[in-house]
């Protein structure tokens, strides 16, 4: 790759609780990757934006609110309307598995519960834009 991954993670709606959020883009920049984070309750519309405007390569959204099954559909219509068709929508959170698979079969890459490795996440992350994105 010719330049570091972009990410912008990113916390949607009300939920105040940002510390997996600040671990998970410290980690992603210590895999060497450029990390905007959007910081507190911002709504799907600010983050499309962000990430629009930030040419990103992916988007990582924590979730611990339980409105992950109205977030995630409306960050990837969003991105639909936008033609940002080759943009990862990732995240993680308190996320029931049944509501993952929902989640994932509406396009949203893999999601991570609590306790997963940051390594695994930045894994993830790298090898889908490898395998996805043409830069």
């Amino acid at each position: 790759m010719k330049r570091p991954v972009r990410v912008l993670v990113a916390k949607v709606g009300l939920d105040g609780h940002d510390r997996g959020a600040k671990v998970i883009a410290t980690a992603l920049r210590d895999a060497g990757m450029e990390v905007i984070y959007t910081g507190l309750r911002q709504t799907p519309e600010m983050v499309v934006n962000a990430a629009l405007q930030e040419d990103v390569d992916a988007i990582g959204i924590s979730i611990l609110s339980g409105a992950h099954m109205t977030v995630f559909p409306k960050v990837m219509a969003l991105m639909k309307e936008k033609g940002m068709n080759d943009v990862l929508v990732t995240g993680g959170g308190i996320i029931p598995e049944d509501d993952m698979k929902t989640l994932n079969g509406l396009g949203v890459g893999k999601l991570f519960a609590p306790g997963a490795a940051t390594s695994d996440i930045a894994v993830y992350i790298t090898d889908w834009v490898k395998a996805n994105r043409n830069f």
